[in-house]
């Protein structure tokens, strides 16, 4: 008897809570395993996009796929596995590897290469849906927003305030909840007249188990974005950032909607609080007894988190001994209450002593900075011919789905499976020749804005650093690593340090982090 997954995926959280999407796939998935006599050892369900590879149930199902827990994969239909065709394959090859079968309820999955292609057309017809229907309801929630009405979703629940969905009487507005709202107001106090820290608001919110609005624990980012969020003064702003939150629009891209948050707190408490942010900020710095060179610098690879300087302490024989270290910000509990990084500390001045000695390399040769200076003066004249060709290649990669799509007319009419295989196959060594293309010409253009965003600095640095180059003491260094934009990225005993000039060109691979 064969062992099988079942995958189901709904869009939106609108369809999951109400149940019928999500339950009738389940439902005509079991029937399918009990027809085919397999037995049904994971049953995952999400309500997630399809655009996307990173799920959280997809992520489990992808597991045991690698592990080789199961035989087979059943879902109810092709786009409920992906929207993007290219996802598509990377998921089906995947399948092949750990040959793990994938079944469809309402339809035939077919393995041949014809069966492939078709599917490949399927799945980017699918896409371009997919994309239409986003455009739509962005054109849709901007619209409403532009009525005075905030849009449905994440961004609309703000802790001290209830929403009324767009779809109520008149709603698409926040309406104040008393029990949140007085805590707003406590966390305000305790900043603004107490000048108490936001990791210790947090402390104290979680003694007094406070609830939050999702029922999970408090945290520093959740504490840090009510005190720094304008809302509660009664400003609210639609459409701030793109990518997912990932990054910050112009403000004068916002789209302001007068009138849907009631105020909380006034602008002159408001205003207090992000002065107080910033004296608690220079206080903390102030208060440091122990100097991290690297603090700010250091990154974990395995979560992305920084690194924090953190002072291990301990006692023997009456005395009390002290090593200053670094460690990733996902391991702690604060910051991080479930899935906790698991990345290796470091021993300070072991790490900075690794890192300094590279660097030094490049500033005891100023004339070699000045040399690499005057290379990115030239790269950052290169944008517009490399975006041109960009161009070039996009259009190239859009023409092949188009080539595709005759390819599945030629399948349809009955020509040779051999010539449609063949012509397939020309067609996605094409793509994959322009993709790489595409990703050295991404990355060249960034470099070019990169060497264009970095010429003032590097110019201001390399004058310091001739005045100050045999007498760097500690803040001229932290003013070096700024400057030459040094990142240091851990990932157990690996050490990569990358920055504006090349430190050095390999990875540096150490055997002991103590």
């Amino acid at each position: 008897m064969k062992t099988a997954a079942i995958y189901c995926r709904v869009s939106t959280d609108n369809q999951e809570s109400e149940g019928t999407s999500l339950q009738t796939q389940i439902e005509a998935c079991l029937n399918y395993c009990v027809d085919k006599e397999y037995q049904v050892a994971y049953r995952l369900s999400e309500a997630y996009s399809g655009l996307t590879l990173e799920r959280p149930k997809l992520n489990e199902l992808r597991e045991l796929i690698r592990n080789e827990q199961i035989d087979v994969v059943v879902f109810y239909c092709l786009d409920r596995l992906s929207r993007d065709p290219v996802q598509g394959v990377i998921l089906t090859q995947e399948l092949e590897k750990h040959h793990v079968a994938l079944e469809a309820v309402t339809e035939t999955v077919d393995s041949t290469e014809v069966g492939k292609l078709i599917n490949y057309i399927k799945g980017f017809a699918s896409k371009l849906e997919a994309e239409k229907i986003r455009e739509r309801t962005m054109r849709g929630k901007k619209a409403r927003a532009k009525g005075g009405r905030i849009p449905n979703g994440g961004f609309a629940r703000a802790y001290g305030y209830d929403y009324i969905k767009v779809a109520h009487e008149n709603g698409g507005r926040r309406v104040i909840n008393e029990n949140e709202a007085k805590w707003v107001c406590q966390i305000y106090n305790w900043l603004v007249n107490e000048g108490v820290s936001t990791t210790a608001i947090t402390h104290r919110l979680r003694a007094l188990n406070v609830p939050t609005k999702l029922g999970k624990p408090w945290i520093r980012q959740t504490v840090l974005g009510i005190l720094k969020n304008p809302a509660y003064t009664g400003k609210t702003y639609a459409f701030t950032t793109l990518n997912g939150k990932r990054f910050k629009k112009a403000q004068d891209e916002w789209i302001e909607i007068p009138g849907v948050t009631p105020i909380i707190i006034s602008q002159e408490v408001f205003e207090a609080a992000q002065k107080q942010l910033e004296i608690n900020r220079e206080k903390a710095k102030r208060n440091t007894k122990h100097e991290y060179l690297l603090q700010g610098h250091v990154y974990c690879r395995q979560c992305d988190r920084r690194y924090w300087g953190w002072l291990t302490t301990t006692s023997h024989n009456g005395k009390r001994y002290e090593w200053r270290r670094y460690r990733c910000s996902g391991s702690v509990k604060m910051v991080a209450p479930v899935n906790r990084c698991h990345n290796k500390s470091w021993g300070a001045s072991k790490l900075e002593e690794l890192v300094w000695t590279q660097i030094e390399r490049v500033l005891d040769n100023p004339e070699f900075i000045i040399a690499e200076i005057e290379k990115q003066r030239q790269d950052a004249n290169r944008p517009g011919v490399l975006g041109t060709e960009l161009q070039q290649v996009e259009r190239h990669l859009r023409g092949l789905a188009g080539e595709q799509e005759q390819l599945l007319q030629w399948a349809l009419k009955g020509f040779p499976e051999d010539t449609v295989v063949a012509e397939n196959k020309k067609i996605n060594e094409k793509r994959e020749s322009l993709k790489a293309r595409k990703a050295e010409l991404e990355t060249q253009i960034k470099a070019s804005q990169e060497a264009a965003d970095n010429l003032p600095n590097l110019d201001r640095f390399v004058e310091l650093m001739r005045q100050k180059l045999t007498t760097l003491d500690y803040e001229t260094k932290r003013m070096a690593l700024d400057m030459l934009g040094i990142k240091v990225w851990l990932a157990g005993h690996n050490v990569e340090i990358t920055g504006a000039l090349p430190i050095t060109a390999d990875v540096i691979v150490t055997t002991q982090s103590n």
